[in-house]
């Protein structure tokens, strides 16, 4: 049976749970080699424990430059080049506008968006003829949300690069794609409420979508493969939303 990514390199930045976690495996089913990435090291040995010897893990902090050097450093030391960045490393906290702290506004801003820039710029000098970029963006981009101002303006500048640094690649056969998950059963999504109140957001979540449901990684990652394919060759600067609906309507 042949495989969509078969012989293909990717890094997949925050790629040790929730959707990086599904886009990596998926890459991996498809038979790409991965290299993911986390801050914390247990997270990141869990990971490459559910995806096997075809993908490797770096212990890196995106909003970091010089751990971003290191880790494309490594990268170059092993594969030589990479066909495949998803740019998929960030967070987010609920805040209310008059509640918003300088400190909550770095930190938003520092992995979501200092993060994506520098990791695809330094990307670059590894990236081979016709690859593929792709920045995880969120429906909030163009939503809004209650209470995750801050938030949705990381992920409405994350779908601005991708319209502008298409512009500034333009003729070096790069695609950069922005795919904008909805609500996705994640740690990360969970995280957000105490334990006690997560049924309840994630049925609140489910009646904002159309189809009646939250979604999975996997669902995320099959998408992900099909922008870092060749079946996407000519999908560029496009805005792939995954949400059930959610944001059409």
């Amino acid at each position: 049976m042949s495989q969509t990514l078969q012989g293909k390199i990717a890094l997949v930045t925050g790629g040790s749970t929730g959707i990086g976690l599904g886009i990596a495996q998926e890459f991996v089913n498809e038979g790409a080699f991965v290299f993911i990435t986390a801050r914390r090291k247990q997270q990141l040995d869990d990971a490459l424990a559910q995806l096997g010897n075809q993908a490797a893990g770096i212990q890196a902090d995106v909003a970091d430059l010089a751990a971003l050097d290191t880790l494309f450093d490594q990268i170059k030391s092993q594969k030589g080049h990479l066909d495949i960045v998803v740019a998929n490393a960030g967070g987010g906290e609920f805040a209310p506008l008059g509640a918003i702290t300088e400190e909550h506004y770095d930190r938003t801003f520092d992995i979501n968006v200092k993060g994506v820039l520098f990791t695809v710029q330094k990307s670059l000098p590894l990236l081979s003829k016709g690859a593929s970029v792709i920045l995880t963006g969120s429906t909030t981009s163009a939503l809004g949300g209650k209470d995750f101002s801050v938030y949705s303006a990381t992920k409405a500048a994350v779908r601005n690069f991708a319209r502008s640094w298409i512009q500034d690649l333009a003729g070096q056969d790069i695609r950069i794609n922005v795919l904008s998950p909805g609500p996705v059963q994640t740690p990360g999504l969970l995280g957000l409420v105490e334990q006690e109140h997560q049924q309840g957001l994630l049925q609140t979540m489910a009646s904002l979508v159309p189809l009646g449901r939250v979604g999975q990684p996997a669902e995320i990652g099959k998408v992900a493969v099909f922008l870092a394919s060749d079946a996407a060759s000519f999908v560029n600067g496009a805005e792939l939303f995954v949400d059930g609906g959610q944001a059409q309507i």
